[in-house]
């Protein structure tokens, strides 16, 4: 295992602070020297299958003599024009001029005969070049003709290749998970007669699974085996054994071998499925609802709470469970300062906690009806009351976010009750636990079996624990896959990278994609959708408790917070949108009048009038470029507002491309072990904690990743603090699941501990202050006399958290940059309803790429707008008409042969959930079939993007070909004085 201090991967871009202007005393910068892969499930070159080649060629020579004959007619027509107005007589002059206008506007004339005949008497070379064209134009229309045939041919071909590639083991797992209504369809489709056009409902079942393919082909979200995950190391050079030579693609790969910088997609793929914790949450909520299971269940005091006068406060939590139907589902929680009025019976049972902290819940009502000589039913009402109120909770059937295995270790937990319905439960247990646990091996027909009993066994389950009406979510299982390289001598991982063209290179358009990255990084924070509220909460701090103040009591500051200030300025931002109708910026609320908020304002301001500047000089051109010159003006605005310490993390797709390479960036995210902390069961052995020799488990250098990070996040912290987890409590959704990453966790009131106590950082001990001199908030423990760095590493979005730790976030380096580059800058005028906007360029980086922007209604459409072909779109009716209308409608936009569409419905509410991309392929009639069943409303707004990178210029290869893939890596940028930090994992 090479140290991360001498990697080469580790050295690029170091800050040396030999930048100039705001770049200058930045401190250090580092890449850390491993990246997680997500690869395609399937190569690109499997859908090339469902384009239609001579259809396409068919379609280009039509638009060439369109365009031809187009350019002859307006010539000739200009010809014409004295000759119409010569003609002897009106019979004459109405022939001539009939014909003219269909000359000019590309129709074949009725019956020219006489009209040429008059023209050859008045114009011999005229009357041969009109005779010529009307013969190309009765050519045009034989060619036209051609089509319907090549295409019905080529369209029974191509329903040929996807029903084969509907087949793909790859797919079909994933489609299980997905959608597996539509898994179960697809028999029927495959074994359809593929010369015979599929009916409405084939046809519905024909264009889902067109997506979920281009879905698998053609991008890099991982689910199940659509895409997969891979643990990578960057290289300069071919130190890293297998996987840096290229390999060569089985199709199509030519000219990859040797090629630096190609990655080799490892062969063997491995399920990590597990079980949807909603299903977890929902058996223990039957469980505690049923007072005789609830008596044997041990129950605690919610934690964090304390005297206040002559009331108990505690942290109440309320929570609202997420719709089971959807595809994703969780619980949102929400935290509430609450206070209880102390009395008699209340304080002898805080004092029986004190001595005993955990008790089961029929020992607490026996003592409760030995102590107040009450009833059972009095007693119960009681204790129902605090429950409800939270004061007393029943933590351990919780899911925690370090449980590897949820299933296994709510099973464990019930079992460690020691009762008989509890045991026996845990045995009714077994058989979902086996199912999961064959799940990863199993292939598409036994793994369908495997989810029918898995959802009969909880069903049965939920009716034995007394549901009248059994509900479980519509997503059973989530599964992330692995792709496993074979490791070397070192026992690393067998995924390398070169770095050298994407780090080395300096491109035509100024710095290589990574420098351009260390640069570009210092102008997030004008994006960073929680820098004002960090900047607000520092205002608050500062405005409460003085400049240098300090608050002992942080649940009373989040509390405060929340209640005097915050919960209306959330709500207020939330109705905010950046720009207004003219495009003129709109402020962040400063109610505070803070000057960093102010900064920000000024850095956003900077950005949109040099890139409306930019825009007005560069219409029409395919890629604009930003200068230099404008990422340090807006730095500069920036200056003393950005984080100084800023663990980033960013998705990249390299683009291979001769002599220039570049690196497209597809989101950024602030915070540490991001790309790595979702997968972390994929690479762990049992535990998290260690994997075999040479690790075949998945990890790195023989160590578990869980274990590698928690290593590295001790050493990457500023001097003289620490890293501590901030969970949110018990996990309702599985994208929150991770190993144990930090060596520290903060206990929110109500919350468990989830690590050994020495870990264990409570709310009460901690307290904040404001550093002066660096201007900032600082958390600091009291038992450890450290500063503590919160840190998130979970994959729902901060804003879902409940406020205590949301509120602690504005604390940590976790930030949320979209980049909207256009935002505020003007569309240029429509063409035919068509707007553009170039590719936005920074040095080696993409930021934004190609894009149209149309109605649905100036879309082409079987009877709609056909674009300016002979005779008004002509070309004959049915499919191939339609297709030649695409192709025409494709290449007077100048949009390239593949993108990818977003739909967004005209009825959709603000705050709708965002429409996924969808591939779109413009030489395939099944592509563009899908598309227009994306489409229900005219005044849909379709966005289409250019497919960057393309097909040639992917960088990841396997014996099956070339994938689409994403590279998530991970930066940090240090102040001066601190060590350099690592990154993770080391």
């Amino acid at each position: 295992m090479t140290d991360t201090t001498s990697s080469p991967a580790h050295r690029i871009g170091a800050g040396s602070g030999t930048g100039t202007g705001a770049e200058a005393g930045a401190g250090h910068w580092s890449l850390s020297p491993y990246f997680m892969l997500r690869v395609a499930g399937l190569p690109v070159e499997s859908v090339q299958a469902l384009r239609c080649p001579a259809t396409v060629r068919w379609a280009e020579r039509v638009l060439r003599e369109e365009e031809r004959l187009r350019s002859r007619g307006a010539a000739l027509s200009d010809r014409l024009h004295p000759l119409v107005k010569a003609a002897e007589d009106d019979g004459a002059r109405r022939l001539l001029l009939r014909l003219r206008r269909d000359v000019f506007n590309g129709r074949l004339p009725g019956a020219p005969e006489r009209a040429l005949a008059l023209l050859a008497a008045a114009d011999t070379g005229a009357a041969e070049d009109a005779a010529r064209w009307v013969r190309d134009r009765r050519a045009l229309d034989g060619l036209l003709t051609e089509g319907a045939p090549l295409l019905a041919a080529e369209t029974t071909r191509t329903r040929t290749a996807l029903r084969g590639l509907l087949a793909e083991e790859r797919l079909r797992l994933g489609l299980l998970l997905a959608s597996p209504e539509l898994e179960e369809r697809l028999d029927a489709y495959i074994g359809a007669d593929p010369g015979r056009r599929p009916d409405k409902r084939l046809r519905k079942a024909e264009r889902s699974a067109l997506a979920y393919l281009y879905r698998t082909a053609c991008k890099t979200s991982p689910f199940s085996t659509f895409t997969a995950v891979a643990l990578g190391r960057f290289t300069e050079g071919t130190d890293g054994g297998e996987g840096t030579d290229g390999g060569r693609s089985a199709e199509g790969g030519e000219g990859t071998e040797g090629a630096p910088g190609v990655v080799r997609v490892p062969e063997e793929w491995t399920g990590h499925p597990r079980l949807n914790v909603v299903v977890l949450a929902r058996l223990a909520e039957l469980v505690a609802a049923d007072p005789g299971r609830r008596g044997d269940l041990p129950v605690t005091l919610s934690s964090g709470w304390r005297h206040d006068e002559d009331r108990i406060r505690y942290v109440r939590r309320s929570v609202t469970a997420g719709d089971d139907g959807a595809a994703v589902t969780f619980d949102a929680a929400r935290d509430r300062l609450f206070f209880l009025r102390r009395s008699g019976t209340l304080e002898k049972l805080l004092a029986l906690f004190g001595e005993r902290p955990q008790l089961r819940y029929g020992d607490l009502a026996r003592w409760l009806a030995e102590e107040r000589g009450a009833g059972p039913d009095e007693c119960e009402r009681y204790l129902t009351a605090l429950l409800d109120l939270g004061m007393v909770q029943i933590p351990c059937l919780r899911t925690d976010v370090h449980d590897a295995d949820p299933l296994r270790a709510f099973r464990d937990a019930l079992r460690a009750l020691d009762r008989p319905w509890a045991a026996r439960l845990a045995e009714g247990l077994e058989r979902p636990v086996d199912c999961v646990g064959r799940y990863a091996a199993a292939g598409p027909k036994l793994r369908r079996e495997l989810l029918s009993e898995l959802r009969q066994s909880l069903t049965g389950i939920q009716r034995e624990l007394g549901a009248a009406e059994p509900t479980l979510p519509r997503t059973l299982l989530y599964e992330d896959v692995r792709a496993a390289g074979s490791g070397n001598e070192d026992g690393d991982t067998g995924v390398v990278c070169d770095l050298r063209p994407w780090s080395n290179t300096v491109t035509a358009a100024g710095e290589g994609p990574l420098e351009t990255l260390r640069s570009l990084e210092r102008i997030l924070p004008a994006f960073d959708l929680t820098l004002p509220q960090r900047i607000t909460l520092k205002g608050f701090f500062v405005a409460r408790y003085g400049k240098g103040g300090r608050c002992e009591d942080l649940l009373k500051l989040v509390h405060d917070f929340h209640e005097d200030f915050y919960d209306q300025y959330l709500t207020f931002t939330a109705r905010r949108t950046p720009f207004d109708a003219q495009g003129d910026y709109v402020p962040e609320p400063n109610w505070l009048g803070l000057p960093g908020i102010t900064a920000v304002d000024a850095a956003r301001r900077e950005w949109t009038s040099r890139m409306r500047r930019l825009w007005d000089t560069a219409r029409g051109a395919e890629e604009i470029r930003v200068h230099p010159e404008t990422v340090e003006a807006v730095a500069g605005r920036l200056a003393g507002v950005a984080p100084r310490f800023a663990p980033q993390s960013h998705f990249l797709q390299l683009v291979r491309r001769d002599g220039e390479p570049l690196a497209v960036l597809n989101q950024s995210y602030g915070g540490f072990a991001f790309p790595f902390s979702r997968f972390t069961h994929c690479f762990d052995g049992a535990g998290g904690e260690a994997v075999g020799e040479g690790g075949e488990n998945g990890g790195v250098g023989g160590e578990a990743l869980s274990a590698r990070i928690r290593r590295t996040a001790a050493g990457t912290p500023p001097e003289g603090s620490v890293f501590a987890e901030i969970t949110g409590g018990a996990v309702t959704s599985n994208l929150n699941l991770h190993g144990r990453l930090t060596d520290y966790r903060i206990v929110c009131p109500g919350e468990d501990g989830g690590v050994p106590e020495e870990g264990r950082i409570a709310l009460d001990d901690l307290y904040v202050e404001h550093d002066v001199r660096a201007d900032r908030l600082v958390l600091r423990s009291r038992r450890l006399d450290r500063e503590v760095v919160p840190v998130y590493l979970g994959y729902l979005v901060p804003l879902a958290l409940p406020e205590i730790p949301r509120t602690l976030l504005l604390l940590s380096p976790t930030s949320m940059a979209p980049l909207d580059v256009w935002g505020g800058v003007p569309e240029g005028e429509s063409d035919d309803g068509v707007t553009s906007r170039p590719r936005v360029r920074c040095g080696g980086l993409v930021l934004s790429r190609r894009s149209w922007t149309a109605p649905a209604a100036a879309l082409p459409a079987p009877g709609g707008p056909g674009g300016s072909g002979m005779g008004g779109g002509s070309g004959g009716s049915g499919d191939a008409a339609l297709f030649l209308q695409w192709q025409r409608w494709r290449v007077r936009h100048g949009l390239p042969r593949r993108v990818f569409a977003t739909v967004t419905p005209a009825a959709a509410v603000l705050g709708a959930d965002r429409a996924k991309p969808q591939y779109v392929d413009f030489d395939s009639l099944l592509s563009l079939t899908a598309l227009e069943g994306l489409l229900k409303d005219p005044a849909d707004r379709v966005v289409l993007r250019e497919a960057l990178p393309g097909e040639d210029e992917l960088h990841a290869v396997s014996a099956r070909g070339t994938h689409m893939a994403e590279l998530a890596v991970e930066t940090l940028r240090t102040p001066r004085h601190d060590r350099e930090g690592t990154g993770a994992p080391t």
